[in-house]
């Protein structure tokens, strides 16, 4: 297995109308990794780090969280500006098209970035959407996450309703090995994230007409984990099977749990890297 590279290239990104911090790795066909909750570079730097030896991966903190300043102004936000602001970044680093990877919120904002503007995305591979409309029981998975945001609010507000939720999406132990810097920050973004990203991000609904109809090859990816029906994310593999029979293609599985780009980055990566190289 390839040695993480530790060179990193940090920018302060212009991009439709916001700036985004960004920390791009190595040399070769370009490679942008999108974060879900908590939205933070840091999340996938570990990916970045050993895809390095054979691309040049993108990572960012999307805008208004940690190092991305919050827009004057901004207290909504939709899947299709999210999707602009990638596009707008990769033009703006010289990287298109890319492949792209997004996980979880992020998997949502990299297919809708494939079907907004095709023309930016060499290939997308979507890692456990939270798109309800493919999954068994869409209410109660709302009512399971709006019981523990709501626990997590009383208990002191955003930054704990965000620990709740890191807990429930990576675990307790997963949660508590983070980088305690990284995880600050993470924990900073529960306002963003609460008040602006969640009840979009949630609501997306992409028609079966565009999914089928996209004009870049996607990549449906579940969590080996979650293909367990008693696992708490097992509406997320639900929802990329859903999207992989949409598109028309066999579901990937990954290795490990919904966030293993926490507890292995490298055998995530390991996993991505024949999807990229034989794209690239």
């Amino acid at each position: 297995m390839p040695e993480p590279t530790s060179l990193v290239d940090v920018q302060q990104v212009q991009a439709n109308g916001t700036v985004l911090y960004a920390e791009t790795h190595g040399q070769g066909p370009a490679v942008l990794l999108i974060a879900g909750a908590g939205g933070d570079a840091a999340e996938l730097a570990g990916v970045a780090a050993t895809l390095a030896d054979a691309f040049c991966v993108t990572t960012y903190d999307r805008r208004g969280n940690s190092r991305s300043p919050c827009p004057t102004g901004w207290t909504q936000t939709s899947l299709a500006e999210q999707a602009d602001d990638a596009a707008a970044l990769l033009a703006a680093l010289d990287q298109v098209p890319a492949m792209v990877v997004g996980t979880s919120a992020g998997g949502s904002i990299a297919l809708e970035l494939a079907l907004r503007h095709p023309q930016a995305v060499q290939t997308a591979v979507v890692h456990e959407p939270p798109i309800l409309a493919g999954t068994t029981n869409p209410h109660a998975v709302t009512a399971d996450l709006e019981a523990l945001v709501g626990q997590g609010m009383a208990a002191g507000g955003p930054p704990a309703a965000m620990e709740s939720f890191l807990r429930w999406a990576a675990g307790d132990a997963t949660f508590e090995a983070v980088d305690p810097a990284d995880r600050d920050r993470w924990l900073g973004n529960g306002e963003v994230f609460f008040g602006v990203e969640l009840a979009p991000t949630m609501a997306y609904a992409p028609s079966v007409e565009a999914v089928a109809d996209a004009q870049v090859p996607i990549v449906a990816a579940a969590s080996h984990q979650s293909r367990d029906p008693a696992s708490p994310h097992h509406f997320l593999y639900q929802a990329a099977a859903w999207l992989a029979h949409q598109v028309g293609v066999d579901l990937v599985e990954v290795p490990g749990g919904h966030m293993a780009y926490l507890t292995d980055p490298a055998a995530v990566a390991e996993g991505l890297r024949p999807l990229l190289r034989d794209r690239s």
